[in-house]
């Protein structure tokens, strides 16, 4: 998965309030079940204040979007569905069999005013070259960790197990880091963090 700017994290504050926008009660609940705790309150309440909008672009129209309206992450089924979501003016897209800590690491991600893609639609990024690498004190301690252990030359397997995360959430970290550090290459980014003062070689 890729973000821009901030990988999504479980251990930064989490999005917040959330609403949920599906007319499916079943679909409702299934969501509701997988944000629960973590700091995430949940609402199907549309006109409330809220940090950021769940999307079932399956079973319900858009919600508004554009300046003014919190961010919205739109679960979708196919790239697509993803590209169409985007062009709405969604902050970002992951698949419906997403699991509930990426789900909520995305959703606390499009509330900090980031763009948050799954893996398989990184096509749909611009080149991460024409955006500036974020500064030092933007990457959460979580991303710290994830560094020092690629600067040790871990697999995201091996991430996982060492961060006691799922694989699929280690890789997740992973895009994201390279993303904010405006690089391609696992070599590259530990090369480039350790410029930035944020490993030790």
């Amino acid at each position: 998965m890729h973000s821009r700017a901030m990988s999504p994290d479980a251990s930064p504050p989490g999005p917040g309030r959330v609403l949920l926008v599906s007319s499916d009660p079943l679909v409702q609940a299934g969501l509701a079940g997988l944000l629960s705790g973590a700091g995430v309150t949940v609402t199907v309440e549309a006109g409330s204040p809220v940090d950021a909008v769940l999307w079932d672009t399956a079973s319900a129209p858009a919600p508004a979007l554009g300046p003014g309206a919190a961010p919205v992450l739109a679960l979708v089924r196919t790239e697509p569905e993803a590209r169409s979501a985007l062009a709405r003016g969604a902050s970002g897209a992951v698949l419906r069999t997403t699991d509930g800590a990426t789900l909520q690491a995305a959703l606390a991600s499009v509330a900090r005013g980031l763009v948050v893609l799954e893996h398989a639609f990184g096509s749909l990024l611009p080149p991460p070259e024409l955006r500036p690498a974020a500064p030092a004190e933007a990457f959460t301690p979580r991303e710290r960790e994830v560094l020092a252990l690629l600067a040790r030359g871990l697999s995201n397997r091996d991430i996982a197990d060492a961060l006691e995360i799922s694989a699929h959430t280690a890789k997740f970290h992973v895009n994201s880091i390279l993303q904010k550090l405006g690089v391609e290459r696992r070599t590259e980014a530990v090369v480039r963090a350790a410029r930035m003062g944020l490993v030790t070689l």
